[in-house]
């Protein structure tokens, strides 16, 4: 059997407008549980791989659903830390009929937040094969941007395999100048890096997919697939094969939030399995479609049958 995936991060409690409109003036929420890694574990899971999630939670009734959470997703929680003084963070999001729903953050001072080297200096990762990290973690906090740079050199020791979504939150860092910065060099430890094209520019000031990807490549990053949105992925394997594969059709977009993380829970589940990469970021375009077809964060996210049934239908 593969060895588990880790993945660092923040899940939080999400409460889903039930009725459109500004979210100050909504009277009806459903609580479920979100965040970037969180919706990537839950996607791996479900493709039957062991996802294991790092991260640190309130004692309270937030905490104890997203525990609930993983579980029911079959996610090991045996990385799960609690910080009885912190609480859990949360998040809301409004209903819309049309574009993008607002989405509101409160994280300041979480339990995540507190996370440090020394809370991961000790866990056990002997049985691990792959480390999954984004550029949200580095962001929330010092501490929190600490334990990332542990985790990945603890990694990197243990020679597993490990991937970087940098997905963007500049609300969250000092300047863009250091979040530019500090996403570059945790990216140079990446084996896989996972841009958008907007990100990819940002980070490396380059234009095309094909100047991110050579980019990441002199820093030494061997897999660079770069997100496309609707028109699909560019991928690159480092002096090898490299090309574009296509958007996956969507017969009705929904919500565009957590399209990223099923790209990644696709791409990466692919390369655990030994698929090449341009078979991996086609599975990450069918994920991607599939999240922007259902309005939750992670409830589309396929089983192995199910995505064989989208595939085989041509239409999310």
């Amino acid at each position: 059997m593969a060895g588990k995936i880790v993945l660092l991060g923040e899940p939080m409690g999400l409460f889903i407008a039930n009725e459109p409109g500004p979210l100050s003036e909504v009277n009806s929420f459903t609580a479920a549980v979100a965040g970037a890694e969180y919706n990537v574990a839950v996607g791996l899971s479900r493709m039957g791989h062991c996802a294991a999630y790092c991260t640190k939670l309130g004692v309270d009734p937030l905490g104890d659903k997203i525990v609930a959470a993983m579980e029911k997703n079959e996610i090991s929680t045996e990385l799960v830390l609690r910080e009885e003084d912190k609480l859990t963070g949360f998040m809301m999001k409004n209903k819309v009929e049309n574009g993008d729903p607002d989405i509101y953050y409160y994280r300041k001072n979480s339990a995540a937040s507190s996370i440090s080297a020394m809370d991961v200096n000790h866990l056990d990762l002997s049985d691990c094969e792959w480390l999954h990290v984004t550029g949200i973690m580095p962001a929330i906090s010092d501490s929190a941007l600490s334990a990332v740079k542990r985790l990945i050199e603890r990694a990197e020791a243990l020679e597993m395999t490990i991937s970087f979504d940098p997905n963007l939150r500049p609300q969250l860092w000092a300047s863009e100048k250091k979040m530019i910065t500090t996403l570059n060099e945790l990216a140079s430890h990446a084996n896989l890096i996972l841009p958008g094209i907007k990100e990819g520019a940002l980070l490396t000031g380059e234009e095309t997919a094909e100047g991110i990807a050579r980019y990441y490549h002199q820093m030494g990053v061997r897999y660079v697939v770069v997100k496309l949105g609707k028109d699909g992925a560019y991928y690159s394997e480092d002096q090898g094969d490299s090309g574009y594969s296509q958007g996956f059709p969507v017969a009705k977009r929904i919500d565009t939030v957590g399209a990223g993380d099923g790209f990644a829970a696709g791409v990466i589940s692919a390369l655990v399995e030994g698929l090449n990469l341009q078979e991996a970021a086609f599975r990450g375009n069918v994920f991607g479609a599939i999240q922007i077809s259902h309005k939750s964060d992670n409830e589309g996210l396929p089983t192995r049958e199910q995505l064989q049934a989208v595939i085989e239908k041509g239409t999310a």
